[in-house]
C-alpha cells in the first residue's frame, strides 16, 4: 500500500519463500518460535491444533508473511482487543546490515535489561535488519464466538455505538465500521449474488441505511452472553435498524463477506484508489468520520470510509484517476486535508500500512525536526552506508 517493498535504486531484493518453516509451538510457555516466512494464517492454523490462538489477523493474512508483518508492524480488526503484532513479538535473531548477529529480546513473558532495542526493529521497514528468526507469543485460544452485523440511518449513531459500547466495559474481539458509499460499492460490483444481499437485508430497505458495523465476541458462554446483550441494547439506544446475530458458520461467513468484499467492490469505481489507514483516539471517530465526509463534499471527490473502528483505525479510499491531472490534484489535496483532520484530533496518519515512500511527504507533519532527526541518525547507527531498504521512510 506505501511501496515499503518497492526497490528504488536497483540492488538486492530478499525473499523469504523458502524460510518458512514453524519451527516450535510450545504449549507450555505459549510460544511460537518461526521463520520470517512463515504464513500468518498457516500459523494460526497450527496454533489452533494445540488449542492456541495467534491474534495478529492483518486482511491479507492467507498471503502475508510473519517477517512482513513484523517489518509493516501490521494490525487487523481482533487489534480492538488483542493488539497487534508488536504486542507478540518476544525475541528476534537479526542480521544487521554488517552481517552481525543481535538477538535482543527475551523469552519470558517480561523483561527490563537494558534498551528495548528489539522494538526498533518491529515496524521499521527493513531499514535496520533482517529477521531470519522470531519467537511469537500465544495466547489460549478462546471457547466461543458470536458475530453479528448490525445497521444503521444515522452515520452519526454509528459511530457514537462504538465509543458507547467500549465505555459500557465490553471489548469485542472485532469492531468492524462500513459506511453507505462502500456498501453501495459492494451492491454495484458483481462481488457477491443478488441472493447473497438480499440474506443480509442489503437490498430491500436498504436506502435507510448510512452505517454497519460488524462486531465479534469471543471468551466464555457466560461471558459472551452478557456482553452480547449488553451490545443488543446499545444498538437500540442508538436507534439500530437491524441487528442480525450469526447462528451458524454460514452465516458467520455471510457476515464477514460484506466486510471482505469491500475492496474488491470498491477497486471498481474508479481507476485509481488512494488508501489512507489513518487511526484517531477511538472517542473521535465520529468527529473524524463526519469530517472526512465534508471534505468528500467539499472537493467533489468520492471517499469510502471502512475499517477497524474498536481501534479507531479506518480506511479512508479517496477514488480517482490519476491519469486526469486535474482530478488527481484534486484527490491528492483531499489526502492532506484528511491528514490535517486525524492530526487536529491527535492522531496519526499512519496505523498499520507504514510509510514507505507514499506517505515521505507527510511525515513532517506528525513528527517534529528532531524526532526526524533521532531517527536518521539511528539509521545512520544500524546502517552507516544505507543498504537496507534505501530510499523509506525518510525523504
Amino acid at each position: 500500500f506505501v511501496g515499503a517493498a518497492t526497490p528504488l535504486f536497483g540492488g538486492i531484493v530478499l525473499l523469504f519463500t523458502r524460510m518458512n518453516k514453524i519451527l516450535e509451538i510450545d504449549e507450555k510457555n505459549f510460544t511460537a518460535r518461526v521463520q520470517p516466512g512463515v504464513v500468518t494464517a498457516n500459523l494460526q492454523k497450527e496454533a489452533r491444533k494445540h488449542q492456541l490462538f495467534y491474534p495478529p489477523d492483518p486482511a491479507s493474512l492467507k498471503v502475508s508473511t510473519i517477517g512482513g508483518n513484523i517489518a509493516m508492524g501490521s494490525g487487523g480488526p481482533s487489534a480492538v482487543k488483542y493488539g497487534v503484532t508488536k504486542d507478540y513479538v518476544l525475541s528476534g535473531r537479526i542480521i544487521l546490515p554488517n552481517g552481525e548477529l543481535l538477538t535482543p529480546g527475551v523469552e519470558t513473558m517480561k523483561g527490563v535489561v537494558g534498551y528495548d532495542i528489539l522494538r526498533l526493529f518491529v515496524g521499521s521497514e527493513g531499514t535496520l535488519g533482517i529477521f531470519s528468526e522470531v519467537l511469537l507469543k500465544l495466547l489460549p485460544a478462546p471457547a466461543s464466538k458470536k458475530t453479528m452485523l448490525a445497521s444503521f440511518k444515522n452515520l452519526h449513531a454509528c459511530t457514537e455505538t462504538v465509543v458507547s459500547i467500549l465505555h459500557a466495559g465490553v471489548t469485542p474481539s472485532t469492531m468492524e465500521f462500513i459506511d453507505r458509499s462502500a456498501v453501495d460499492a459492494i451492491m454495484q460490483s458483481a462481488v457477491m449474488s443478488d441472493a447473497q444481499a438480499e440474506s443480509l437485508g442489503l437490498k430491500e430497505g436498504f436506502h435507510a441505511v448510512e452505517g454497519l458495523l460488524l462486531i465479534e465476541l469471543d471468551g466464555s458462554e457466560t461471558s459472551i452472553s452478557e456482553e452480547l446483550q449488553r451490545v443488543k441494547d446499545i444498538c437500540a439506544e442508538k436507534g439500530c435498524l437491524s441487528f442480525q446475530l450469526a447462528k451458524s458458520d454460514e452465516e458467520v461467513e455471510n457476515l464477514w463477506r460484506v466486510r471482505r468484499s469491500i475492496s474488491p467492490a470498491v477497486g471498481k469505481l474508479k481507476p485509481t484508489k488512494i488508501n489512507e489507514d489513518i487511526t484517531v483516539p477511538r472517542s473521535e471517530l465520529p468527529k473524524l468520520i463526519n469530517g472526512v465526509k465534508e471534505i468528500a463534499k467539499r472537493n467533489n471527490v468520492l471517499i469510502v470510509c471502512f475499517g477497524h473502528a474498536g481501534d479507531g483505525n479506518i480506511h479512508v479510499n479517496i477514488m480517482t484517476d490519476r491519469e486526469n491531472k486535474e482530478e488527481y490534484a484534486i484527490a491528492l489535496k483531499a489526502v492532506e486535508e484528511v491528514f490535517d483532520l486525524t492530526l487536529a484530533l491527535h492522531g496519526t496518519i499512519s496505523g498499520e500500512h507504514g510509510v514507505g515512500t507514499a506517505k515521505q511527504p507527510y511525515i513532517a507533519k506528525e513528527l517534529s525536526e528532531n524526532e526526524i532527526k533521532w531517527m536518521k541518525e539511528l539509521k545512520k547507527l544500524f546502517d552507516p552506508h544505507n543498504i537496507m531498504n534505501p530510499g523509506k521512510m525518510f525523504p
